[in-house]
């Protein structure tokens, strides 16, 4: 039962993180949606971008690649970091604590839960899942800073 709730936490539990941010997207207002949906924009595809390039520096053979074991998902032998789930789980995170600090602690949990369960289940390391979460904190937080001051020099000049 424990190996079940593993691999599915640590298959499916990023969907859980993509619907509680929907759910909130559609009940905020309509200037806060805007907000977050420029955030999301810029925030996601250059996370992406910065966790494909630091993949090219850090290389990280899967744990059953290593240990050679059976992991408890099957996966390619691939390079294990950065972790796509726990990337997209804590970008999540980090654009939603932007406007609701508490629905953003909760995705935290969300995201702590997939990471240990990538783990548990072999297909990653803790480097894996930390590299993760401090790329999509660092460029989350980074795009939410500049934003303002790009968005205020553009509308300067209109």
């Amino acid at each position: 039962m424990f190996g079940l709730v593993i691999i599915l936490t640590a298959k499916y539990a990023f969907l859980l993180s993509i619907l509680l941010a929907l759910l909130y997207f559609i009940r905020t207002s309509r200037e806060e949606r805007k907000k977050l949906a420029i955030l999301t924009i810029v925030s996601f595809p250059l996370t992406y971008i910065v966790a494909k390039i630091s993949s090219v520096f850090v290389n990280d053979p899967r744990p059953f690649v290593v240990e050679h074991t059976k992991p408890l998902i099957s996966h390619v032998a691939d390079n294990g970091f950065p972790s796509d789930h726990v990337l997209l789980a804590m970008a999540i995170t980090v654009v939603i604590f932007t406007f609701h600090k508490k629905l953003g602690i909760a995705l935290f949990v969300i995201t702590i839960l997939i990471g240990a369960a990538r783990v548990a289940a072999g297909v990653h390391h803790p480097l894996d899942i930390f590299g993760s979460m401090v790329i999509a904190i660092f460029v989350t937080a980074t795009a939410n800073y500049l934003l303002p001051i790009v968005y205020s020099r553009f509308t300067k000049n209109s």
